[in-house]
């Protein structure tokens, strides 16, 4: 299994900035692709951005410009820089990874996801 710690959420007034971290742990193969996906109250949760393992990024057309993504394979740590925050940014703020590792003698693929951070923009 794969365990994700998020950190960095918090309160931030428009404009402002903010740094979320998420370091996985746990019997990890390898990562694939590391991302950060949101949820607003009464919404869904939506794609925020996502990096693959050669560093290959995707954004959210609402963030692109504003948001940067960013990973570090040694540490298996993913971070997502926010910048020029706007309060319909508020959201829970979810780490995912999909990946390969190891459990009950097997190698195996799958997805995990993190418990969320809560980043609150204020206007």
């Amino acid at each position: 299994q794969v365990q994700l710690v998020e950190s960095g959420g918090g309160l931030v007034q428009t404009g402002g900035s903010l740094r979320l971290s998420c370091a996985a742990s746990g019997n990890i193969v390898s990562i694939f692709t590391m991302g950060w996906y949101r949820q607003a109250p009464g919404k869904q949760r939506e794609l925020v951005a996502t990096v693959t393992s050669s560093h290959s990024t995707n954004y959210a057309d609402s963030v692109k410009g504003r948001f940067t993504i960013s990973r570090d394979n040694a540490k298996n740590t993913v971070y997502l820089q926010m910048n020029s925050l706007k309060p319909e940014d508020t959201a829970v703020y979810y780490c995912n990874t999909d990946g390969t590792y190891y459990s009950d003698l097997m190698f195996r693929r799958g997805s995990s996801w993190g418990r969320g951070t809560q980043v609150t923009v204020s206007s």
